[in-house]
């Protein structure tokens, strides 16, 4: 695959900004309404993390779904100051890490049943985020996993290791 002209001549991503960018947006919306919190920002791999340190989850919502909104907001806000699309991740009030913990026993007592009984285990559904961190799990047991269906009803299905069939 080549790139495009494009491609060539724009600037690499600079993470750092695109986390700056989306702390900038998040410290006014916070100031908005009048809602105190702490932001972090930090680059991992090949995403911007920013994260809101805050007693409330007022701003996760039910299921973390006011929290997806607002890192799709914030991805919107790099996006217009850059001309590029971010992979940014937000968390607020620790919600993703617990989340992410949640999701790994989850997907491990999942795995431990596709092991006991052969059979294939469907999860319920989940968002990328959510998704992303069960198949890390399952490809890390040696199993095999996809997802099935349609957003926002997306799940992962786990089956039995091709070879152990």
């Amino acid at each position: 695959m080549s790139l495009t002209e494009t491609e060539k001549t724009r600037p690499p991503v600079d993470l750092d900004a695109e986390g700056e960018i989306a702390a900038d947006y998040l410290e006014e919306l916070l100031d908005i309404i009048d809602m105190d919190g702490d932001i972090d920002t930090y680059t991992e791999g090949d995403r911007a993390h920013v994260s809101v340190v805050t007693e409330s989850d007022m701003l996760v919502g039910k299921n973390g779904e006011v929290l997806d909104a607002l890192q799709e907001l914030a991805r919107l806000a790099v996006l217009t100051d850059t001309g590029r699309r971010s992979r940014l991740m937000l968390d607020i009030a620790g919600y993703r890490d617990k989340r992410r913990k949640e999701l790994q026993l989850l997907a491990q007592d999942a795995v431990n049943e596709v092991k006991e009984s052969g059979e294939q285990v469907r999860l319920a559904a989940m968002n990328p985020f959510e998704r992303k961190i069960v198949h890390d799990v399952v490809a890390n047991a040696g199993l095999t996993s996809e997802s099935e269906g349609v957003e926002p009803n997306r799940r992962v299905v786990i089956s039995p290791a091709a070879d152990a069939e």
